[in-house]
């Protein structure tokens, strides 16, 4: 475990912490991140734990709603292009309806990003008086070294599939912090699932 000002660093495995531990470490926070994802292998794809968004999601967010916060704590998840807000009528041609049936049979982690936000869309939903929350989608992610000019939409304004844009992790991240740190981002954005572009690839 390393300090330093502002930072607490603890090196764990999320799904491997008790409760009591969890309740602890997000215990006055404001507001808490998540960004984990699978590792591109055999293993990562394949192998366990098989639902580690949709678990750590719900762990994070029993664990925020046990120290009974005086005031509503800000959950950001990232999230994929690749999977649909279900609140809103988003488009799907037949085609991309036919690959995402074969991704969630082929593809665990899929099912699992598509479950986590699931997760707060629905059990969590609008009017938790203990935690709100907003579902980050970039599409396509690539890495860049400073942050660059992008564009967020309520739904995707391009195929995922067939036609995916590119967002930067370090725009993504950036876009994240904003939603914790800027009041009207969030009012904007919260209980929504916003999908986030490089504005040179739209």
């Amino acid at each position: 475990m390393k300090t330093h000002d502002g930072l607490l660093v603890i090196h764990a495995s999320i799904l491997d912490l008790s409760v009591a531990e969890m309740v602890r470490h997000v215990r006055g926070c404001q507001a808490v991140a998540s960004c984990l994802g699978h590792n591109l292998g055999l293993k990562g794809i394949y192998g366990r734990p098989r639902r580690l968004v949709t678990d750590a999601t719900r762990r994070l967010c029993s664990a925020i709603k046990e120290n009974k916060p005086e005031e509503a704590v800000r959950f950001v998840l990232m999230n994929t292009a690749g999977n649909s807000n279900r609140d809103l009528p988003e488009q799907i041609s037949f085609g991309e309806k036919i690959v995402i049936g074969l991704l969630r049979l082929l593809l665990p982690p899929h099912v699992d990003n598509e479950r986590a936000a699931d997760y707060l869309r629905a059990q969590i939903g609008q009017d938790d008086q203990a935690i709100q929350w907003a579902v980050v989608r970039p599409d396509s992610l690539i890495g860049e070294s400073e942050v660059s000019d992008y564009e967020v939409h309520a739904s995707p304004i391009r195929s995922a599939l067939f036609n995916a844009g590119l967002s930067s992790r370090i725009n993504v991240a950036h876009f994240m912090a904003d939603l914790i740190t800027d009041d009207g981002t969030w009012r904007q954005w919260k209980g929504q699932m916003p999908v986030l572009y490089n504005k040179q690839s739209s």
